[in-house]
């Protein structure tokens, strides 16, 4: 028989002997630590065998088993705080429905954050998959305890189910579904989407009633097109937020009716003599409301009491031409475009005014001059022919110009718009004669030929560029000199020179022109400036000089010359013996 302490054994009520000499106690308490002997005896003596019992504190999860409601996209902490002995190692372990969670995976979602007298763990950015009973188990040498929390993840609901269409009429059908999972957060409106092959994309449908609350499993979508094939999908929205859309309903094509629509910028004119052309926007195909579709193009002249029509079979056709001997030219008619298909016509559009074609015009412009303007230019000018007739237009001028060495279907074609009286012919070859004529234009066609004229452009301008250009400043005063530039024989005559500067800061820059070789600018001080010069003939302008680039005059005397090519342009408030003028 063994003692506890002072107590004897068989007087404490939580004690037991079993039958193999086992000693049991119940509902120990840190009293009952201490040594214990066992001792056992028969006839041939006695035996004992002592042992201590140590006492520990219980392992006690004091988190409370609750229940946790948490939205998606929200990190939550699930906790799992534990009371025990603090000689005994504790170990964790986490259950979701009773799988083991492995911190290395699950996408990451999962993390202990409760460090070592905790257990907690936090889930980041919780979805809908996440929700469930999650399981804390504790684990010590002589113990073990556990505590399971449950998760209601609230997210957008589930798409609806079955989308159904019946009752399909020309513009409306009945589209109904079923609720799906409302993800714990009470789905409070439904909207219903259409596609067709002319939309972009999902479209939002109109429906009767216009708001449909959570109870509402089907609405009538109104406002369709007749004859357009239609899918269907509907959308939950509850206090989180909207779900993912339905799948789409079967394609269903809705009845066909009258066309309704008629086409856009009706109008016309031009064409061939003794035409009416007719023109239109087509009706896009959504808008043509039935198979069999086309035009109905109605016709009178001005004034004139009965419609002619005729039929365009075509639903893509944008225009019609009538075409009649007994049309006079540039004759106004009233016209209207209308639409039909295999259930009967539509209405007609509005009526609109156009012309019919006109004639090529009957008259030469007369007076037509040729003047040389350089070695490349020319200026051609000419009487013009009245503006408007009876039976034509003029649109404007039609210029033909070759070479002496050219034949004349080979000229090159310049045209003027409008009622001009005269133009510039640029690109022409310098030194050489070029024949002119002229004829007016319109959408018939164009008239006759001018008389021809002959012009032979300038001499080209000179080859040579300034050279030997010197400068230097005094006080605020820049002197720049050249070289005279002498033309050869087969180039004009040098008339003067242009002088471009600027400020090196500056895009533009501002033009002298004189007839000397030297010029005198008066330039602010503590500027850099760039200086061009370029010889003028009646010719053009030739080949610059080397760009000059003129350091800021901050001495009182400085001197250079040229020796490489440069950029230019300046202000200047004062020039002698020269012009002054600023390209802008």
């Amino acid at each position: 028989m063994g003692l506890c302490g002072f107590h004897l054994v068989t007087l404490l009520s939580r004690v037991s002997v079993l039958d193999d000499g086992s000693l049991r106690i119940s509902n120990i308490t840190k009293l009952d630590a201490g040594l214990y002997t066992c001792v056992a005896r028969n006839q041939f003596g006695v035996a004992s065998s002592a042992g201590t019992l140590v006492v520990k504190e219980p392992t006690i999860i004091t988190s409370k088993a609750t229940q946790l409601d948490v939205t998606v996209g929200e990190s939550v902490v699930i906790p799992c705080q534990v009371s025990r002995d603090p000689s005994l190692d504790v170990r964790f372990t986490w259950f979701f429905n009773e799988q083991l969670i492995n911190f290395g995976s699950h996408g990451g979602y999962f993390e202990k954050v409760g460090g070592t007298s905790a257990g907690d763990i936090m889930i980041r950015n919780i979805q809908l998959r996440h929700a469930g009973r999650y399981t804390c188990a504790v684990q010590t040498k002589v113990d073990s305890a556990s505590i399971a929390t449950d998760v209601v993840v609230r997210g957008p609901p589930d798409p609806p189910l079955d989308i159904k269409v019946d009752e399909v009429t020309e513009t409306m059908s009945f589209v109904s579904w079923s609720p799906g999972p409302d993800n714990h957060s009470p789905v409070f409106a439904y909207n219903i989407q259409i596609r067709s092959p002319f939309s972009l994309g999902w479209q939002a449908a109109k429906t009767v009633p216009e708001s449909l609350g959570g109870q509402q499993f089907s609405a009538r979508v109104v406002e369709l097109s007749p004859w357009v094939e239609y899918e269907f999908r509907v959308l939950a929205t509850n206090s989180v937020g909207t779900g993912e859309p339905s799948k789409p309903s079967q394609k269903i094509r809705t009845k066909d009716t009258l066309p309704r629509t008629t086409p856009a910028r009706v109008s016309g004119g031009g064409g061939s003599r003794s035409e009416l052309v007719i023109t239109w926007e087509p009706v896009p195909e959504e808008l043509q409301c039935g198979p069999g579709f086309g035009y109905v193009v109605a016709f009178r002249p001005l004034g004139g009491q009965s419609w002619m029509q005729a039929a365009v079979t075509s639903p893509d056709a944008s225009r019609y031409i009538f075409k009649n001997d007994s049309i006079p030219p540039f004759s106004p008619f009233h016209v209207k475009v209308g639409v039909y298909n295999n259930k009967g016509e539509g209405p007609f559009g509005h009526v609109t005014t156009i012309y019919s074609a006109e004639e090529e015009p009957s008259r030469a412009p007369n007076r037509v001059r040729a003047k040389s303007l350089s070695a490349s230019e020319v200026e051609v000018s000419w009487k013009p022919l009245p503006w408007s007739t009876s039976r034509t237009r003029i649109m404007g001028y039609e210029l033909r110009y070759w070479r002496t060495k050219d034949r004349a279907d080979t000229a090159s074609v310049m045209r003027t718009v409008g009622n001009r009286t005269n133009a510039v012919v640029h690109g022409l070859d310098p030194s050489s004669t070029y024949y002119i004529k002229l004829k007016a234009y319109n959408s018939a066609g164009v008239g006759p030929d001018s008389v021809v004229v002959n012009v032979t452009t300038k001499r080209p301008p000179p080859s040579q560029s300034p050279v030997k250009v010197t400068w230097n400043t005094t006080d605020s005063k820049l002197i720049l000199k050249w070289d005279h530039v002498k033309s050869l024989e087969n180039e004009s005559e040098v008339m003067g020179y242009k002088v471009m500067y600027k400020q090196s800061r500056q895009s533009r820059p501002s033009v002298v022109e004189t007839n000397s070789t030297s010029l005198e600018l008066s330039l602010p001080v503590d500027e850099d400036y760039i200086i061009q010069i370029k010889p003028v003939s009646e010719g053009g302008e030739g080949s610059s000089s080397k760009q000059i680039t003129i350091p800021r005059i901050a001495v009182a005397h400085a001197i250079g010359f040229a020796p490489e090519r440069k950029a230019l342009p300046v202000l200047i408030t004062l020039s002698l013996y020269c012009t002054v003028r600023t390209f802008l």
